[in-house]
C-alpha cells in the first residue's frame, strides 16, 4: 500500500495557528450606543440601566401600562382585594421582566421615543437578540396597551396584535375578572 506524505509549508502552518487563535478567542464587539446594561429591574413596565460611562439612565417602557407592584408598607400589607390582585399581577410582571433580562445577559436594546414628567426615558426595549419585551408582557397578558401614548409608539401594530391574542386568548390578566388596568388602580381612592 502507498503511503502519500503531505507536508504543509510553514507559511501555510502559521497562518493557520492564526487562524485558529484568532477563532478561539473571539473578536471584541463593540457594542452599539443604544446597548445597554440592566441594573435593576423596577417593576414590569421600568428600569434603570447603565450607558457605557456608567451613567444611569430610568427607563419607563413605551406602549404599555403593567400592573402596579406595592411600593410602601401599607401597600404590601394591605387587605383591600383590589389591592391584593393588582400586586400579584405587578409582581409576576416584574418577575418576568427580571427572568427577560437574564435571558437577555443582562443587557437591553432602547429605542428612545420621548421623555416622561418623571425625566425617565421612555423607550421600546429590547434584548440583543432581538426580542421586543413590550410584545412579550402584552402577549403573556402582564400588561396592557396604553392608547393615550401609542402616538409615539413605533411598534403600535406589533403591540395592538400581542395584546389582542392575549384577550383572545384570556391569558394574564384578561381572564381575571377582578383584574383593574394599572390606569385605574393609580387613580382609584385606595
Amino acid at each position: 500500500m502507498n503511503q502519500t506524505k503531505i507536508t504543509l509549508s510553514p507559511k501555510i502552518t502559521s497562518l493557520s495557528a492564526v487562524v485558529l487563535l484568532f477563532l478561539l478567542s473571539g473578536c471584541p464587539q463593540k457594542l452599539p450606543p443604544n446597548n445597554y446594561a440592566v441594573k435593576r429591574v423596577s417593576d414590569g413596565d421600568t428600569l434603570v440601566a447603565s450607558d457605557a460611562a456608567g451613567k444611569d439612565i430610568k427607563v419607563r417602557f413605551a406602549c404599555i401600562d403593567a400592573p402596579e407592584i406595592a411600593h410602601t408598607n401599607a401597600e404590601k400589607n394591605s387587605k383591600k382585594a383590589a389591592d391584593k390582585n393588582q400586586f400579584k399581577w405587578g409582581n409576576l410582571a416584574e418577575e418576568r421582566m427580571q427572568q427577560l433580562v437574564k435571558e437577555g445577559g443582562g443587557r437591553v436594546v432602547l429605542t428612545v421615543t420621548d421623555t416622561d414628567r418623571y425625566g425617565r426615558k421612555v423607550s421600546e426595549v429590547r434584548f440583543p437578540n432581538g426580542t421586543f419585551a413590550q410584545e412579550v408582557l402584552l402577549r403573556e397578558g402582564l400588561a396592557m396597551v396604553y392608547t393615550p401614548y401609542l402616538k409615539n409608539c413605533p411598534s403600535a401594530t406589533v403591540v395592538k396584535q400581542a395584546e389582542a391574542e392575549a384577550k383572545k386568548n384570556r391569558r394574564g390578566i384578561w381572564g381575571d375578572s377582578k383584574f383593574v388596568p394599572a390606569w385605574n388602580f393609580r387613580h382609584s381612592d385606595k
